[in-house]
């Protein structure tokens, strides 16, 4: 009898209608797919021994001069320095303006204000957004440089646990973000609260602001409508990224310091932290689309974007957060979906193998391997976690894969399936359940789980099938290709 190949290449496809996802992966949980094999994401545990008083927005890591391993993290609280102990210290600046945790968006059927508009209808563009509080963060030689958007005010921590972080000298106000140039300017984004107003200090001297003869500092006004949102760090060259275009910045040298075109339009960041730089790539989630930048900005083929937009919390978007981990050449972002207020959901896209990953799970912020082993990321509980450890998860949710509907030929025949041949690394540490229907829109029946043998015994027909394969151990197991054991059957 033949022999119908039921693993789909690598990554996830979820847009449009199931039949359009035909022969791919439609759907996974806490799987990835990498050097062309199925395998489950590394586990996580708690790194610190006690809780952040507020919600993380932003985490940074580094080594400082000593050769010592830095963690410091803001929430919309407090910030904090996070020693190698792995105990919280409290490095909040003396004034800092506290914000809040989630996002206002007075746009629903009772937003506005009494007697305006009518009941039951929604409410014009026009009500006041207010995101939720972030951190933009980045290092200047072994001390860190931050901002949060409630305070707009630019603080730097001296790399002492002792000591808050104090107010950055003569740097302006109402900003919206920082980032440090790779000539080690610090750029003010948003600055003045001027929404496209970039200012930067003098080289290497953080407190100098004032353009003088004797220095480099300046500021410059870009020509959008935007609101700068997020800036990172390239090779030769700063990338600025308003709510609705991207622009960038490069060296030149005095009298003018820096040159600044426009890069790209219609591909804002959805929000302060939904950025990340891979290999000299830049990669951001945009209002409806992800894009990438490297000499110029591309809009990225998404075979999971109709899914992730039309489930994403656009009220909470400001929370969305990307990291990269380097280990498996991913960028990570996190968001919240819809009917929740907090991060539960993550995308990912492989950078080298050019597919995409989706995924529940919790976390508001993260860093990558480089200062730590292992990758760290936060969640809304105030803990920092280790993550890529071992295979323990500390959520029941199922560790899964499941394919989009296969058919033999047209599908205008039945398929009677006999048995699966598996293609594991260790057999037995999935199991394997079969869903058939008749149409694409028929009832579904169900047959499984079946534990692996070789081969497997199994017995349904249907015109197509799905399979789910489910992680049944708590290993590192791989998933190479399945096979059933087929023969078509009548045209009814």
């Amino acid at each position: 009898m033949p022999l119908l190949n039921v693993s789909p290449p690598a990554g996830v496809v979820k847009n449009g209608t199931a039949l359009q996802q035909a022969n791919t992966w439609s759907d996974a949980n806490l799987v990835r797919w990498y050097e062309g094999a199925m395998q489950p994401i590394g586990g996580w545990r708690k790194r610190t021994t006690a809780a952040m008083d507020g919600v993380c927005r932003a985490i940074i890591s580094y080594l400082d001069n000593s050769r010592n391993r830095r963690t410091v993290a803001g929430t919309h609280l407090k910030l904090y320095f996070v020693g190698e102990d792995n105990a919280l210290t409290d490095i909040t600046p003396s004034g800092f303006t506290t914000g809040n945790a989630n996002a206002v968006q007075n746009l629903g059927y009772g937003g506005l204000t009494w007697n305006t508009s009518t009941w039951n209808t929604p409410r014009p563009d026009s009500g006041a957004y207010t995101p939720a509080t972030t951190w933009s963060l980045d290092t200047f030689g072994e001390y860190v440089i931050a901002c949060a958007t409630s305070d707009g005010k630019i603080y730097q921590w001296a790399n002492s646990a002792g000591t808050p972080a104090a107010l950055l000298s003569n740097a302006p106000t109402s900003n919206t973000a920082i980032v440090v140039s790779e000539e080690r300017f610090v750029f003010a984004l948003g600055a003045g609260g001027v929404g496209n107003k970039v200012a930067f200090s003098d080289q290497e001297q953080s407190n100098v602001w004032t353009p003088a003869a004797t220095n480099q500092a300046g500021s410059f006004t870009l020509a959008t409508n935007g609101n700068l949102m997020a800036g990172v760090r390239l090779r030769g060259e700063t990338l600025l990224l308003t709510d609705i275009d991207a622009h960038t910045a490069r060296y030149q040298g005095p009298p003018f310091v820096y040159g600044f075109r426009q890069a790209g339009t219609g591909c804002g960041v959805i929000s302060a932290n939904g950025c990340a730089v891979a290999d000299g790539t830049a990669y951001w989630m945009g209002n409806n689309g992800f894009y990438s930048y490297n000499g110029s900005v591309q809009s990225m083929r998404s075979s999971v974007g109709d899914f992730i937009f039309s489930h994403l919390n656009t009220t909470e978007r400001s929370k969305v957060f990307a990291v990269v981990n380097s280990q498996f050449s991913e960028v990570v972002w996190f968001y919240p979906s819809a009917g929740t207020t907090e991060n539960d959901s993550y995308v990912s896209y492989n950078y080298r193998e050019n597919h995409w990953q989706i995924g529940k799970v919790a976390r508001t912020a993260g860093f990558d391997i480089g200062a730590f082993v292992f990758p760290n990321y936060t969640s809304a509980d105030g803990y920092v976690y280790e993550h890529e450890v071992g295979n323990a998860y500390d959520t029941d949710s199922d560790v899964f894969a499941e394919t989009g509907p296969m058919q033999i030929g047209t599908g205008d025949r039945m398929m009677v399936a006999t048995s699966l041949i598996p293609d594991e690394q260790t057999q037995g540490d999935v199991t394997a359940t079969f869903k058939t229907r008749i149409y694409p829109n028929s009832a579904e029946s169900s047959f499984g789980p079946f534990n692996m043998a070789n081969p497997t015994s199994v017995r349904f027909q249907g015109r197509q099938v799905q399979m789910r394969v489910t992680g049944d151990q708590p290993t590192s197991w791989r998933v190479g290709t399945m096979r059933l054991e087929v023969v078509a059957g009548s045209r009814r």
